[in-house]
């Protein structure tokens, strides 16, 4: 264990943490280390109470008419101009609705549809799964004429050729963690006549993101990462004001100009609200703007602030194990390029992931080797970091992470 960040150095800069008071807010037992709040964020405190008076009033007492009087039929787009307050968007650009696999489908046939003479759709390999999936899925359903392309992650400004329609990319990779140059890439992609799709799934919430600012096109991402919305929460779509004319592919109901007169032909609604599909889910938004609620009271800047200096240290304090034990950093080491997670590979890494859960560390896994520990800002504190890496060294130093059971792959890492 390095020396250099001693114990009363991380309560001094605990103390004067100005985010520490947010971690009363969420519910979190004491003597856990959550650091998944990349995959699934903490509950906060106020989510049980609001669901109650969802369920107990507005459904139980109010049903039906709480479509108005309680402001459900409203809230993706209410919910949405929250989210667009956190990542640089305009009020009436963002709708929370669906999840991100079915937003990023209606972003990229939405892009497709204002570059008709294009037939590709460009990402890079490596990119989470669900977004090539559906690139794909695009493909086969055009009987070919789109093109799902993938290139080395490097190679992307050069692949944007004349045919490339819209180029798909997540702006905090997954796994490394690593930060795209929004404005850059945007800018590259739209010199060379092609839309892009940002996913913000890792971005939202963990680090600054201005689209408007980016002159970003589309960008989708979750709400039950650093937004805190729960297991399933919905999902939001932006779509910038220039490109609201473009005909959404999924025209479902809510998405009609008049969804209660039930005509029998579409007329897509103006603006942002074209892009609803189905019937909200009223209880899956009540969680999700709690969430976002919570992270409008904190200063974003503050919350990248920590976030930099909250990895800086874990990288710190983990070298001495990377040296003794054969971590190797998946991350980028410049905290300019990296997202609210540091990764590291490891040949053990799933049965590590397990073991660390005895010690009360709650990290995650990625295949092939990958551990990736996730840093919000919002709940973890200084000494977290310490107390972390110290547990895993134990975990290390006993070989407790060679366990028969500890082989054995769990449907969900």
């Amino acid at each position: 264990m390095t020396d250099a960040m001693t114990a009363p150095d991380v309560s001094a800069l605990d103390a004067a943490d100005p985010l520490a008071h947010f971690r009363a807010r969420f519910q979190l037992r004491e003597g856990l280390i959550y650091l998944d709040g990349n995959s699934l964020g903490a509950l906060p405190m106020a989510t049980g109470e609001r669901l109650a008076g969802v369920v107990g009033e507005e459904w139980g007492e109010g049903l039906i008419t709480s479509w108005l009087g309680a402001e459900w039929s409203t809230a993706p787009r209410r919910i949405g101009d929250k989210i667009a307050r956190l990542i640089g968007a305009n009020a009436g650009e963002i709708v929370a609705t669906d999840s991100t696999s079915v937003n990023i489908f209606k972003a990229l046939t939405a892009a497709l549809s204002l570059r008709r003479e294009r037939t590709v759709i460009l990402s890079e390999a490596t990119n989470f799964p669900t977004d090539v999936y559906m690139m794909q899925g695009i493909e086969a359903f055009s009987g070919g004429r789109v093109k799902a392309r993938t290139v080395a992650p490097d190679d992307i400004v050069d692949a944007l050729g004349d045919d490339v329609a819209v180029l798909l990319l997540t702006q905090v990779h997954y796994k490394s963690g690593r930060v795209r140059d929004m404005v850059a890439i945007t800018r590259s992609a739209h010199d060379a006549g092609a839309l892009v799709v940002w996913d913000l799934s890792h971005s939202a919430g963990a680090i600054p993101v201005d689209l408007n600012g980016a002159n970003a096109d589309f960008a989708v991402g979750c709400g039950y990462k650093f937004l805190n919305g729960g297991p399933g929460a919905p999902a939001y779509l932006f779509a910038a004001a220039r490109h609201h004319a473009a005909t959404p592919i999924l025209s479902g109901w809510f998405g009609h100009a008049r969804p209660f007169d039930f005509e029998e032909d579409y007329d897509p609604a103006a603006g942002i609200a074209r892009f609803q599909c189905g019937t909200p889910p009223v209880l899956g938004l009540a969680a999700l703007e709690v969430g976002v609620d919570l992270m409008l009271e904190a200063d974003m800047a503050e919350v990248r602030r920590k976030s930099l200096a909250l990895g800086d240290l874990f990288i710190e304090l983990m070298q001495p194990l990377c040296d003794t034990y054969g971590f190797v950093l998946a991350s980028p080491r410049d905290h300019a390029e990296r997202g609210s997670q540091v990764a590291y590979a490891h040949p053990q890494g799933y049965q590590i992931v397990q073991a660390l859960k005895e010690y009360d560390v709650i990290a995650d896994f990625r295949t092939p080797d990958i551990i990736r520990f996730g840093l919000t800002p919002l709940y973890l504190r200084y000494r977290d970091m310490v107390e972390t890496v110290e547990r895993l060294e134990r975990v290390c130093a006993t070989r407790a992470w060679d366990k028969p059971h500890y082989y054995q792959r769990a449907a969900v890492t």
